[in-house]
């Protein structure tokens, strides 16, 4: 399952790294064999460090939504990095970039720069318990919302791959005041507000699932979210690190017609870069430092190249650009549900726009019970089929892959052709 100069790397790469990668799902635990070691990208194609190509369907964990090393993207990091690598005082890039994130998310009238989806989320979380007063969060069972302390309960993402939801290192007093729900079960979340709604300082949800497969909301489900936490003065939190300006121009909230109180955004919004944002209402932005009271900050927030990817990145977000992920999304949904009634194997294809994952599931999966159902010892060997025919796909069946705007039908057909071959294998 790799390339003989990538089983070399990783042999290297675990005396000094831990498990040989920064990033545990990069290990290839959940699916057997050795990780292949990336040289280089372009397009829709990653390159082995042996010369390899694949189809690429990972997009570095979603920013490649343009497909790897744009040009525009790549020129204007380097225009960038000519001038400076970082400063730690304010830019012009930096205001530019954020009129260009609210202009896409009227949900925020404030926002910040931080570098990482879990910065986002845990300055979002500080801001909102600042804000209310109030202690007890909010979060769903699977979904993964970066690697705070008090969100590593029942994590998705590379936590839940390994089985084991709760992390080591995290004391107990930490996640005292994190709640759990079923993700989908708008009743439970009634009911919890209905006890303890006066204690909840806000709810964070990933509106669409992508860290434990993809999964739609359903309906009614993110509008109640927004609901309870308005009549109970708790502040609503959409993480959209994975969905935003993928799923839409201004992400799932467009896509739903919705208005979260605050907004997280990694992913697409850095162009490949490290770069998140947080940012809300403005009497909630309003109260931190140095405005308030609520202390956050970075020496890397807003960083001047980053901005720059980001800006370039977002420029070439058009609506053309949407209608063309949704053709190529809705063309491989089709193929590989085609494959897989050609194939007679029990699987499921759940995908909105351009997120999508392949459950080995009887019926469709709507919560992290059904998605820690389905067969995953048949998703490694699904997978293994998959990557020897040349496609790079997510190494976990608990990860959404994601289609770009490099993608070619033919990319999308040589994909649904290898998928079938490596059904066929299973059946």
């Amino acid at each position: 399952m790799s390339d003989s100069q990538s089983q070399q790397l990783m042999e290297a790469a675990r005396r000094v790294i831990p498990g040989g990668v920064n990033s545990p799902v990069r290990a290839f635990r959940a699916v057997g064999g050795e990780p292949v070691f990336i040289e280089r990208a372009a397009g829709s194609k990653i390159y082995g460090a042996d010369g390899t190509q694949y189809i690429d369907y990972v997009g570095s964990w979603g920013p490649a939504i343009l497909g790897h090393a744009d040009p525009d993207v790549v020129r204007a990091v380097t225009e960038a990095a000519a001038s400076g690598l970082s400063f730690g005082a304010p830019t012009a890039r930096e205001v530019d970039f954020a009129q260009a994130v609210l202009d896409r998310y009227p949900s925020m009238d404030m926002m910040r720069c931080v570098s990482s989806g879990t910065e986002a989320t845990m300055s979002a979380l500080r801001a909102a318990r600042g804000h209310t007063g109030r202690a007890v969060i909010v979060k769903f069972d699977g979904a993964y919302h970066g690697h705070a302390d008090a969100l590593l309960v029942q994590a998705g993402s590379g936590a839940a791959t390994f089985g084991n939801p709760d992390s080591a290192g995290v004391p107990a007093s930490m996640v005292e005041h994190t709640a759990t729900l079923a993700y989908n079960d708008t009743a439970a979340l009634e009911a919890l507000f209905k006890a303890r709604g006066s204690d909840i300082a806000a709810v964070i949800v990933e509106p669409v699932s992508g860290n434990m497969g993809c999964i739609a909301p359903e309906p009614g489900f993110l509008k109640a979210i927004i609901d309870l936490c308005e009549q109970a003065g708790a502040v609503s939190i959409f993480d959209e690190v994975m969905t935003g300006c993928r799923l839409a121009r201004g992400g799932a909230q467009e896509l739903y017609a919705l208005r979260p109180h605050m907004t997280c955004l990694g992913k697409v919004v850095g162009g490949g870069m490290p770069l998140a944002v947080y940012g809300g209402q403005r009497e909630i932005m309003s109260k931190i430092a140095p405005l308030g009271p609520i202390y956050q900050a970075g020496t890397l927030s807003g960083n001047p190249v980053a901005t720059a990817a980001g800006l370039a990145t977002l420029a070439k977000l058009d609506e053309a650009v949407y209608a063309k992920l949704e053709r190529a999304g809705a063309r491989l949904e089709a193929g590989l549900n085609k494959a897989i009634a050609d194939a007679g194997v029990t699987a499921v294809v759940q995908r909105v726009g351009a997120m999508l994952t392949l459950f080995f599931s009887a019926a469709p999966v709507k919560n992290w019970v059904d998605s820690q159902a389905s067969d995953k010892e048949k998703f490694g060997r699904w997978f293994g089929g998959l990557l020897k025919r040349g496609i790079y796909w997510p190494p976990s069946g608990f990860e959404a892959a994601f289609i770009s705007a490099a993608h070619t039908d033919d990319d999308i057909d040589r994909t649904i052709d290898a998928a079938a071959e490596s059904l066929r294998e299973l059946s």
